[in-house]
């Protein structure tokens, strides 16, 4: 069940395998890549364009590493396109770049007939991806928002909104402070949890009532990412 279905061979399994153990691999791949895109789309969002990606990339790859394989030119050329493909793209999430990478080595595996550790590497990543899904692995305080404040320029910032938060018993944080609409404002960037996980009406209005009624909003804090 480990063991290639492609012969060994000095030239590459593109040299000696069979259409039978080709239509395999090539079968499998896409079912896995499909199945990939699944599992790294569970309780989460993702772009249409990624998860398409995702489904084709376990094939894109196995292609690849079947017509390379023990070919060090077509290796060396096949890296260099890699290479250019890596500075065209755009950054990821910690968790689209796993799953990419996840993709890599099925395809990879499939690329040299290991069918057997393509599908058991499959399931272990696809089981622990859920798992830590599911129990919220690394997620943080999921109760936390972003605040953003737009202040004008001649405002002192420092200690300005602390009598609010008290009052409506918000824990907040400031992360960041930038001026913005050619400097005559500035934009405070708060990390804040509610009580509740509510957001009053009157909060916000109070947050209005010292800002002169410029925008206000609450979101979804993001994810820190460290790659």
């Amino acid at each position: 069940m480990l063991t290639s279905i492609f012969p060994e061979t000095t030239q590459g399994a593109a040299g000696t395998a069979t259409l039978p153990a080709f239509v395999i691999c090539l079968l499998t791949a896409a079912l896995l890549g499909i199945l990939t895109s699944f599992v790294f789309a569970f309780k989460t969002k993702h772009s249409k364009s990624f998860s398409l990606t995702l489904a084709l990339l376990p094939l894109a790859v196995f292609v690849v590493i079947f017509l390379v394989n023990g070919r060090i030119g077509t290796g060396i050329a096949v890296a260099g396109a890699f290479t250019l493909v890596r500075f065209r793209s755009i950054p990821g999430t910690a968790r689209e770049i796993s799953a990419i990478f996840t993709a890599m080595v099925i395809g990879l595996a499939l690329g040299t007939g290991y069918i057997g550790i393509s599908v058991i590497f499959f399931l272990f990543a696809s089981v622990l991806t859920i798992l830590l899904t599911l129990t919220g692995f690394g997620g943080g305080n999921a109760t936390e928002k972003q605040l953003r404040i737009m202040i004008p320029e001649n405002l002192d910032y420092h200690g300005l909104f602390e009598e609010v938060f008290e009052e409506y018993k918000v824990k907040a944080r400031m992360t960041q402070v930038r001026s913005t609409n050619l400097g005559t404002l500035f934009e405070l960037i708060y990390t804040v949890t509610f009580p509740d996980n509510e957001i009053p009406k009157a909060f916000m209005d109070a947050i209005r009532t010292r800002n002169g009624n410029l925008n206000v909003s609450v979101s979804d804090a993001p994810a820190m990412e460290v790659l």
